[in-house]
């Protein structure tokens, strides 16, 4: 009899486990990359592009089950207008580097997820993690972009970089964190 009870609570516990698993929505991204092109498709916290090559991102496409929009800063251009999941953000074919990038999750994904992603980028490296359409990369400092990390994950959850996120965030308009701002001689 104890067994019986045993296995089935441990049959509602894996029912429980699997459903929330099948109910967490996909993201998948890609980089294309100067000398390159397109590099496979990597998923949820993966690298996507390459470090220690001094190889420039040119565009990234984000393909995601819920809604998403986001949009790159290419060289020479500025800010692209924002593409939805599948779509290019950036340029292929003109070699011209991106920049930055800005993510955000629309509808009910974004009520229900944050979207956190950092830009790995020249003479810098790994940049702050950034979210909800914060930039991440730089502008105005012909800078290029080599990477991007991104992740999903449920609001209200705990995220391991979320309290250093908070702790440090400043709060003034012309500071983004995961952006470098250059004013008279200053990086902050």
């Amino acid at each position: 009899m104890i067994k019986k009870i045993f296995a089935a609570m441990i049959l509602a516990l894996m029912l429980t486990f699997a459903q929330n698993v099948s109910a967490y929505p996909r993201i998948t991204y890609q980089a294309h990359i100067a000398d390159y092109g397109w590099l496979e498709p990597v998923g949820n916290n993966e690298v996507a592009g390459t470090t220690g090559e001094s190889l420039r991102m040119e565009a990234l496409r984000i393909n995601f089950d819920g809604g998403i929009r986001y949009c790159a800063h290419i060289a020479d251009y500025g800010w692209l207008d924002p593409v939805r999941s599948g779509e290019i953000a950036g340029t292929t074919g003109e070699g011209l580097q991106m920049e930055a990038v800005r993510i955000e999750l629309t509808g009910s994904a974004a009520r229900r997820y944050d979207i956190y992603y950092r830009a790995h980028i020249a003479d810098y490296g790994w940049l702050d993690w950034v979210k909800n359409g914060e930039v991440a990369g730089t502008t105005g400092q012909s800078l290029r972009m080599e990477a991007v990390q991104i992740r999903l994950v449920e609001k209200n959850s705990r995220y391991d970089d979320d309290d250093d996120y908070r702790r440090n965030r400043r709060y003034d308009d012309d500071y983004y964190r995961g952006h470098r701002r250059y004013d008279d001689d200053y990086y902050y």
